[in-house]
């Protein structure tokens, strides 16, 4: 025997033991009732007997029973409760006497090694303290399988841990299809584990053999993968538990349960869900506006009218780079458009048996304007009516030049007079020079046509004026904004902190995504399509950030997902860590931080030590956490105080100060 499998076997056997036993040894000695007035009970029960034993071999049986040395009871079983492999009838569990019943619904296998895993469904009667990690293990052959092996699951797209989920084995051959992987489709487990809150899973009971291993997020519980709403992960090759480096195992006192040093890791992902392209439905939540959903992505639409709506121009908006949803906006006043509305869309959807067959859909949409205030029955003092004109500007009495200028309408345009906009340089607190008129862009995007960008060559320090006339924008509802006046100052880069990252590439071609976050992973900045060489990144925020890494292997500016059928891993992404294995990097005004960037090393094959410092960093930034909610508590009394910096655009009656907010112009 190797020394792997010596190390592998010893540790089976510890868990074994543990399983039998862990509790008496790691939670109580004794079962003693606290009587009326005394210290609450903290421990979980004890197992005291099975039946038939634990480790049974050639097992014929029906029913399992389990005795604790106190009444329990069952929470979550749902959710806790699994077999490995899977059981197409789940076996029912209820609580008879000092223990629980285990009926078995389905004949089982011959020759294979069963677990039944409770997870933290079994708990003490009085204080629900959970025996979080209960198992019983059985074979209906002469023995039991007996090898372990551990992993880490992931997100694949921000690397923060993912618990509870299911780690599925499969046999090496169970997927023969060259190109295209259906093993989560027709295949069926030998054998299941689970990952653990902090996303450490520990396998056991696994056969010297050859696993093809996958990772199940089963979101919806019914333990079987459905794109689109489970994420899933898999491994790129077969593992063999007997050819795997030994691994330490323990007991943390900290989570109440086992936990190892990871052998695997995996990235989970969502793929992309194949479906059926049907018509989800139409609303008219706007007199002139029309909102139209499909099951599927890119709709073949070859026909799409409304009855008197001929001369009426009407704009399309897609909700999302998917077109599954879409927007209609009919350029007229909601109160000049009918109440029902009458149209009819040819298009293409599936039939039964997944063809594309041509379809009719006809609406029948109503919709009634909302009752306005008599007018007999307002006061003469009354405020004038505010003008409906809504656009929200990102903005305020600084701007990052960076950033620059974001008008978001609640309608798309359907007329913009550029000419009229001023922007103007202003001069200096001192008084000297004079006002110069500053050329600027002004852009709408190209999904989200609502939404438009203001930039100017922006000097740093300089106060500038912005003068946006009556009538400038039109929207298609027909409204107009008052005259709008802004005045701001570019803010200066001596303000924030810049990173100098030296990056080397893998080649000179390989393309790079980096993103600047704070310490609750938002995003600050995201700069796209770097290569090696020296890069700049300015205007970062003051105090404490984090910088992930994306390896753009195909070079479009984003993090792609991956693809289960065709077996193709989502790009990856990596933290930088500093040479204290720390992902904190502390940045102050005015400070430029330098820092060298190998990717050869970033993006290096993933090992033990590397999983294992990432565990390190994760468990570090727990009890952080747990410290700063008690310092919290221990604070409680004392009021918070908060603000909200910078005035936005004002009403349509006076000028506009400041730019920032959503306004009605």
């Amino acid at each position: 025997m190797s020394v792997k499998r010596r190390d592998i076997t010893k540790t089976a056997a510890l868990i074994a033991v543990l399983a039998f036993f862990s509790i008496g040894l790691l939670s109580r000695c004794a079962s003693v009732a606290a009587p009326q007035g005394g210290p609450k009970d903290s421990l979980p029960p004890k197992v005291v007997a099975m039946t038939p034993a634990y480790g049974t071999t050639n097992f014929k049986g029906k029913r399992i029973y389990i005795e604790f040395d106190e009444y329990v009871q069952l929470k979550d079983q749902q959710k806790e409760f699994y077999t490995s492999p899977f059981m197409k009838k789940k076996p029912s569990v209820v609580l008879r006497g000092r223990g629980v019943q285990i009926d078995l619904q389905e004949d089982l296998d011959s020759n294979r090694t069963y677990v039944l895993n409770f997870g933290s469904s079994v708990c003490d009667n009085n204080e629900a303290i959970p025996y979080t990690g209960l198992r019983y293990v059985f074979s209906t052959g002469d023995h039991i399988d007996s090898l372990v092996m551990s992993g880490y699951t992931v997100d694949a797209m921000v690397g923060d841990t993912v618990g509870n989920v299911y780690i599925l084995f499969y046999e090496a051959a169970a997927d023969s299809i060259p190109d295209y992987d259906s093993t989560l489709f027709k295949g069926t487990p030998v054998s299941v584990a689970r990952s653990f809150p902090n996303g450490i899973f520990i396998a056991e009971n696994l056969k010297p053999a050859d696993y093809r291993i996958y990772a199940l997020e089963d979101n919806n519980g019914n333990q079987t993968y459905e794109p689109g709403v489970d994420r899933v992960a898999f491994l790129d090759t077969v593992y063999n538990p007997e050819r795997q480096q030994p691994f330490e195992i323990w007991y943390d006192t900290v989570r109440k349960y086992m936990q190892a040093d990871p052998q695997l890791q995996f990235r989970v992902f969502m793929d992309k869900p194949y479906r059926r392209q049907t018509f989800l439905g139409a609303q008219r939540p706007l007199g002139n506006k029309v909102f139209i959903s499909f099951m599927a992505p890119q709709p073949e639409i070859s026909e799409l009218t409304f009855e008197g709506c001929d001369t009426i121009p009407i704009i399309t908006e897609y909700m999302s780079s998917k077109h599954d949803s879409i927007v209609l906006w009919f350029d007229a006043p909601a109160e000049k458009m009918p109440d029902t509305l009458r149209g009819r869309m040819i298009f293409k959807q599936h039939d039964s048996v997944m063809r594309l067959e041509t379809d009719t859909q006809n609406f029948k949409l109503g919709w009634r304007a909302p009752k306005k205030e008599d007018d007999k029955k307002k006061k003469k003092e009354d405020v004038p009516e505010q003008n409906p004109f809504r656009v929200q500007v990102a903005g305020g009495a600084t701007l990052n030049p960076e950033k620059d200028i974001v008008f978001k309408f609640d309608y798309p345009l359907r007329t913009l007079d550029t000419a009229a906009i001023v922007l103007e340089k202003l001069p200096g607190e001192e008084g000297g020079g004079d006002t110069v008129r500053v050329p600027f862009t002004f852009v709408q995007d190209t999904l989200k046509i609502r939404e438009w960008t203001f930039s100017a060559p922006w000097e740093v320090d300089q106060k500038y004026r912005m003068t946006i006339p009556a009538g400038t924008f039109v929207n298609t509802n027909h409204e107009s904004n008052d005259t709008l006046r802004s005045e701001f100052t570019i803010e200066s880069p001596e303000k924030y902190a810049t990173l100098e990252l030296n990056i080397k590439g893998k080649s000179p071609e390989s393309e790079y995504i980096v993103q600047v976050l704070n310490m609750n992973g938002g995003l600050i900045k995201e700069v796209a399509h770097l290569r090696s060489g020296t890069h700049k990144l300015q205007y970062i925020d003051v105090g404490s950030v984090k910088i992930r890494l994306i390896e753009d292997l195909n070079g479009n500016g984003k993090w792609d997902s991956g693809s289960l059928t065709e077996r193709k891993q989502p790009e990856r992404v990596e933290m930088f860590v500093d040479e204290n294995n720390s992902e904190e990097i502390v940045t102050k005004e005015n400070w430029e931080l330098v820092f060298d960037v190998d990717m050869n090393q970033i993006f290096a094959p993933v090992t033990m030590e590397r999983m294992q410092n990432k565990i390190e960093r994760d468990n570090l930034k727990m009890l952080q956490e747990r410290m700063k909610k008690r310092e919290e508590a221990a604070k409680k009394n004392s009021s918070s105080s908060g603000g909200s910096g910078g005035i936005g655009i004002g009403s349509g009656m006076g000028s506009m100060n400041q730019l920032g907010g959503s306004f009605g112009l």
